[in-house]
This record gives C-alpha cells, structure tokens and sequence, in this order.
C-alpha cells in the first residue's frame, strides 16, 4: 500500500522524501551498529545508504536534464523508446490526466504514516536499554497508621524516610557510584517493649555491596543517655562527637542472621550473628530533648565504610527529613 502510493507522488515530491527517509534510517542504523558492533545492521544501513545515493543520483541527472536541452531531449527519447514496448490506449480511450487532488492527497498520507510511525514506534517496539532502573520507595501499607503516629507532633512515616533515604546520589556518597540500588522500602513500626507508645518508622535501600538503614525513635531518651545504655550493650568503638549541630555518637554491632526452612516438617534455623554493622545516632534536636535518628551501614561480605561515608550521609539525608521534634 505505501509503494502504491509513492508511486502516485510526482517525481519532486517522492524523490526529497525518500531520500530523506533513506539518510536518516541509513545514519541512524549505522550509529547502531558502530555503537553495538552489529555486523548485520551495519549492511543494513549500508544498503539505506547506498538507496539513498542512487536516488541522490537520479535527482541530480533530472536537474542538469531541466538545465541543459540536449541532455533533456536524450531524456525523452529514452522516455520513448520506453513507451513503445508498453501497451497504447486505443484511438478511442482519452489519455488520463494526473490528478492534482489525488497526488495531494497520497502525500499528505504518505507523511500523516511516516508520522504515525515515528510516533508510535518508541511506544510500540520494545526498548533495547537493558541499563536496570533503580529501585523505587515501595508504597508499603496503606492500613491505618498506629496511634503512635496520630500523637502531636506527628512522627515521620516509613515511606517519608525512604523518600529521604532513596537519593539519585546515595551509591556515590558510599562510595559505590557505579552501583543501583536493588530494592527501596519503609515501614511505620513502633519500637518494641513499649506497648505500640513509641513510633519506630525506617527505611532501608539496598546496593549490591551495602545495605543503608535510617530509623527515627520518638522517645524522650537523650544522646547522653544513649551513651550510657551502649556501655551496659554490646556496642562497640563507640564515639562521641556532634553532627549538624546536634550531639552523636557513632557505634559498632553485629546484625543477626537468621536461617528459614521453607520445606515439609522443617524449621528455621537458629538465630546466628551476622556481620558487623557501623551506625550513626544523631539526636532529633540541637536541645537533645530525646529521640534519635540511626544510619547504619552493613555488608554481607563484613567489609564496612569507612565513618566519613556515614558522615556524608547524615549531612544529606537528615536536612531532607521533615522536623518532628519529640513532644
């Protein structure tokens, strides 16, 4: 159908399109190529080319034939001698005139296709990017918040936390620029022995090397006080100093593995020790009227960052976090 209606376009109408069809495919297909090292689409756009030139050709004879007699007369006999081995109409059937209206209007649908095709191709054909897409903050549950949540001032949410967490340039401040994040998600928990009074929200983003968690625990303990529960703890290396202001502390323990047996009649393993994890506590507030937020960073291979990464994290991540202080 669309050679049919090339065929009905006048020669300098189809001619200027399908040379320029024909040099935008054939550039495009080699870039391809070069780009993926495609043998196949290579000759692909040699022959887009090579049409291309043909028809470069045969525009600029048809030129020098308008421009210059002798060569437009050899034109026509050659136009002749054609038409002699072609059927004549006979003395009674009128020659037909090309339709003005009729070769407008192929034209106008030869380029409404053209068109329609470039429109439609991107979002029809599959996309060749196989580059993976970083992982977004899953919605989490849409239930009802916990009561903790309802209280004023109203803590963060898990899915605010991850917003915050998830940063376009969260695989460089690890040091890892060239990592994807793998999975992204937050929770709206509540901390645990404390009756649901506590709001606990976190969220945590996953690389292939490191995993990042920030928590946020709206109770009334301060940073000093902290500090003196890490020495009754198993916490290790611990160190004070101050972080945007406010009182921190930086801090060292083991995450906790744990086995499940998915299969008939078994079950879970016990629970083991995991590898060694660093975390940033920083208090909510300049006053430390209590409550804290907590970046930890962890690996499964137990290689950690060093404590400036967690520095520069802290530096981005806590401003973008809406101010809930404590009540």
């Amino acid at each position: 159908m669309l050679g049919f209606l090339l065929r009905l376009l006048p020669f300098w109408v189809r001619e200027p399109l399908l040379i320029a069809v024909g040099s935008v495919l054939g550039v495009r297909i080699m870039y391809l190529a070069v780009h993926d090292h495609d043998r196949v689409a290579a000759g692909l756009g040699v022959v887009f080319l090579v049409f291309t030139a043909i028809r470069v050709y045969a525009v600029i004879r048809a030129l020098r034939a308008r421009r210059n007699p002798s060569v437009q007369a050899q034109v026509q006999t050659v136009a002749q001698a054609q038409a002699v081995t072609e059927p004549r109409p006979g003395p009674d059937t009128p020659e037909k005139e090309p339709n003005a209206w009729g070769q407008a209007i192929a034209a106008v649908a030869v380029f409404g296709a053209l068109a329609a095709a470039l429109w439609l191709g991107p979002r029809v054909l599959p996309s060749d990017d196989s580059t993976p897409q970083p992982a977004s903050c899953s919605d989490g549950e849409h239930g009802e918040l916990p009561k903790a949540y309802k209280e004023k001032p109203q803590p963060v949410t898990g899915e605010e936390l991850c917003k915050a967490l998830n940063r376009p340039d969260l695989a460089k401040l690890l040091g890892t620029p060239a990592e994807t994040a793998t999975t992204a998600s937050g929770t709206s928990n509540t901390a645990p022995l404390t009756d649901g009074k506590v709001a606990q929200p976190e969220a945590e983003v996953t690389f292939d090397t490191y995993t990042v968690n920030v928590s946020a625990t709206y109770n009334e303990l301060s940073t000093d006080q902290y500090v003196k529960l890490m020495k009754f703890g198993d916490a290790e290396d611990t160190k004070t100093l101050t972080v945007l202001g406010r009182p921190a502390v930086f801090s060292s323990d083991h995450t906790m593995k744990i086995e499940i047996d998915l299969g008939s009649g078994g079950s879970g393993g016990p629970v083991e020790q995991g590898p060694l994890a660093r975390t940033l506590s920083v208090a909510l507030d300049r006053s430390d009227r209590g409550g804290y937020y907590e970046i930890t960073v962890w690996s499964t291979s137990g290689a950690l960052p060093n404590d400036s990464v967690l520095l520069g994290i802290a530096e981005k991540v806590l401003p973008t976090i809406p101010e809930r202080p404590v009540r």
